[in-house]
């Protein structure tokens, strides 16, 4: 029987939920989580000793309030095997679903999503849309069509305005200063499905090594040769410039474009300023929720002083993480009515024709499918391979989709990006403020697959239609966008026919 505890109040600030013990498990069908309240919900997953052998959490355990999560799992347990991947799934998927509560740790009552301090605010004073907490789940933001998804605007961000104090714009403590604005607050972005991301993630890791081993191999080239050299940056056919590196180990990055000068393909964000899932999820979990992991903030700490401590564990991170990698990748789903196959078809090829496929790749080659965790390029105050006993390992192919091949065995995924960050001209440049010292300008190529199923279009959601979204292009796109603008309403509508088949499948 799995045994739950709860440590005392005098061993370790206030712990809500309970780790487990995975070293008895008891058959699936035995085993529930308590979830949303207190209500009992049978789930194949996690269990707790009860005074019956039912495997069920003890029902006296939490009378009145009780936590969205009252189970966590240990790092520990993971890297010893004692959790299968479709437990991990499992414990991820009520992790992203739950609604998160004042007993989970949500809020941050001394703190902002920057980690600074801030002026106390307690309950019913404790939420605010714009500089956060602004959401009680990640499916509040992630739901289009399912969880995992993307967002209506109702659901739009402010990423950066976590930093702040406690935006009222009365001027008076939070605002920080007279002439504050909503634009110049935060920047106001759309939610982005996350399906696929597995895939994702995997292409910009092997991307990475790509550019670090040309860049390596050049370092060593130019110090035998004592000499300065140019090479360019190419991997999966996709060009990130050019780097000069010199015998003394110096490296000119002026002409590097795309990307940032430690060249990590960065995936996650539309700037493309985060690395992994992983990352992403830690950033989002104290911006969006104020749920501060034991990951990221230390064992034991309570740096936004709510009383809970460890408030998701690095488990808890782990499961997070393998359940948005395995959540499955969009599909190709055509009309099946023969005008519209017909203008579809016309469409594909008008969209290579006019060069929307020079940055919208239609297909990245990809080496292996293999997915281990954590990511080899984590930055700090993230699990790093370093951490862990064993890496996670398991293949993409059983959870998120089969890919087709190429003549080089390479796995072929149908993303429609080439993850670089491009100048998309004046008309999407409206941002004040940079993330992560990318300009205002520039974004990453979005990632089309799925995206008819996830309306509104753009960085902001201000496009409600596909053509709306093409002719805001500008930049690097303004030569496709001026091909598009001048083409007929039909050969228009066959582009929109071809990328409304990219969607992602409904539950059954």
């Amino acid at each position: 029987m799995i045994r739950c505890e709860l440590p005392d109040a005098d061993d370790r600030p206030l712990r809500y939920g309970a780790y487990i013990d995975r070293d008895e498990l008891v058959p699936t069908h035995m085993r529930v989580f308590l979830l949303l309240a207190s209500t009992l919900i049978a789930i194949a997953g996690l269990g707790c000793e009860s005074n019956s052998t039912s495997g069920q959490i003890d029902p006296d355990q939490f009378i009145g309030d009780a936590p969205a999560v009252p189970v966590h799992i240990s790092q520990s347990d993971i890297d010893d095997g004692k959790f299968s991947i479709p437990e991990l799934i499992e414990h991820g998927e009520l992790l992203f679903t739950a609604v998160f509560n004042t007993l989970d740790g949500a809020g941050r009552p001394e703190s902002t999503g920057a980690g600074d301090s801030r002026i106390r605010r307690v309950f019913p004073e404790n939420r605010n849309r714009i500089s956060g907490p602004d959401s009680d789940s990640c499916t509040g933001c992630h739901n289009m069509p399912s969880a995992g998804g993307g967002g209506d605007n109702v659901a739009n961000v402010f990423v950066r305005a976590q930093e702040r104090d406690f935006l009222k714009f009365d001027g008076g403590d939070g605002d920080g200063e007279s002439g504050l604005t909503l634009q110049s607050a935060g920047n106001e972005r759309n939610t982005l499905g996350m399906f696929g991301s597995g895939y994702i993630e995997l292409l910009a890791r092997e991307m990475t090594e790509d550019l670090h081993s040309i860049r390596d191999e050049a370092l060593l080239r130019a110090r035998s040769g004592r000499t300065s050299i140019t090479i360019d940056l190419v991997t999966k056919g996709v060009s990130f410039g050019s780097l000069i590196v010199d015998p003394d180990g110096t490296l000119g990055t002026d002409a590097v474009e795309g990307i940032d000068e430690d060249l990590i393909v960065k995936p996650f964000h539309q700037k493309g300023a985060v690395i992994s899932l992983r990352q992403f999820t830690n950033n989002a979990l104290n911006h969006h929720h104020g749920i501060q992991s034991e990951e990221r903030f230390g064992a034991d700490a309570d740096p936004d002083n709510d009383g809970v401590v460890d408030e998701l564990t690095v488990g808890d991170l782990t499961a997070l993480t393998v359940f948005q990698a395995t959540l499955p990748m969009p599909k190709f789903l055509p009309s099946t009515g023969p005008k519209a196959r017909e203008a579809l078809e016309q469409g594909q090829e008008l969209f290579g024709t006019i060069g929307c496929s020079t940055c919208h790749m239609t297909e990245l080659p990809l080496r292996s499918t293999v997915f281990t965790e954590p990511n080899p390029y984590n930055p700090e105050a993230n699990l790093r391979q370093g951490d862990v006993k064993t890496l996670l390992e398991f293949d993409l192919r059983r959870y998120s989709g089969y890919l087709k091949h190429n003549e080089a065995g390479e796995f072929l995924v149908p993303a429609f990006t080439d993850l670089k960050r491009h100048d998309m001209g004046p008309d999407l440049d409206n941002e004040v403020l940079e993330q992560a010292g990318i300009p205002t300008n520039e974004w990453l190529t979005r990632k089309l697959w799925g995206a008819a199923s996830e309306p509104p279009f753009l960085h902001h959601g201000r496009a409600s239609l596909i053509s709306e979204a093409i002719l805001l292009h500008g930049g690097e796109a303004q030569a496709s966008r001026d091909l598009f603008a001048n083409l007929s309403d039909s050969e228009k509508a066959g582009i929109v026919e071809y990328l409304k088949s990219l969607q992602i499948e409904s539950d059954g």
